[in-house]
């Protein structure tokens, strides 16, 4: 059975971008990096929102040189392998490999991928994960704390909910940034 995995890169004061959309704080170092290409090679499918996909689609287009940037590279081939499905109401067409778009959230749905896979599957974009924790779908919530504090702007996990979780494992970085793992109860 396959684990519902949220994962975010977030300030120190929970948000995955600040007031002006911008995110360029939250780019891993290489030290990171590769603990997070570690953390994905068990992944099979991504959730993604409309937004978070047309982020991360970049992936799909950028000519990564492996001897250049291994750990780049090494993101890109994880990426690329992967089964996404992206949930917009907007999107009229998706532009990578092994994509699909649904219109809707259906718990039900998310529910039969994770009896039926082999391979975990992580939900990325806060609203799309804020559904699948009301659902009570998420198995783990994964948060990658970066040493700054933003002020406000859009929030890594879902409001006007409470779920106690248990911590799995942590690990610092020398830049600073703090890995927590959570098993939701």
């Amino acid at each position: 059975m396959a684990k519902l995995i949220f994962s975010a890169i977030t300030s120190l004061d929970g948000y995955i971008e600040d007031e002006a959309g911008d995110f360029g704080w939250a780019a891993p170092d290489e030290e990171v990096h590769s603990f997070l290409n570690d953390l994905e090679r068990p992944i099979g499918t991504y959730l993604y929102g409309r937004r978070m996909y047309e982020t991360m689609v970049y992936w799909e287009t950028v000519d990564v040189l492996r001897d250049r940037s291994p750990v780049a590279w090494d993101w890109m081939q994880l990426w690329r392998a992967a089964d996404k499905v992206i949930y917009s109401r907007s999107l009229e067409t998706v532009s990578s490999a092994r994509s699909r778009i649904e219109r809707d959230f259906d718990p039900t749905a998310i529910q039969a991928m994770k009896n039926t896979l082999e391979r975990d599957i992580t939900i990325g974009g806060p609203d799309l994960a804020a559904q699948a924790f009301r659902a009570g779908l998420v198995d783990r919530c994964q948060l990658f704390l970066t040493p700054v504090l933003v002020g406000g702007g859009k929030p890594a996990l879902p409001k006007n909910i409470r779920l106690d979780l248990d911590l799995v494992t942590e690990r610092r970085f020398g830049s600073g940034l703090v890995f927590l793992d959570y098993r939701l109860r």
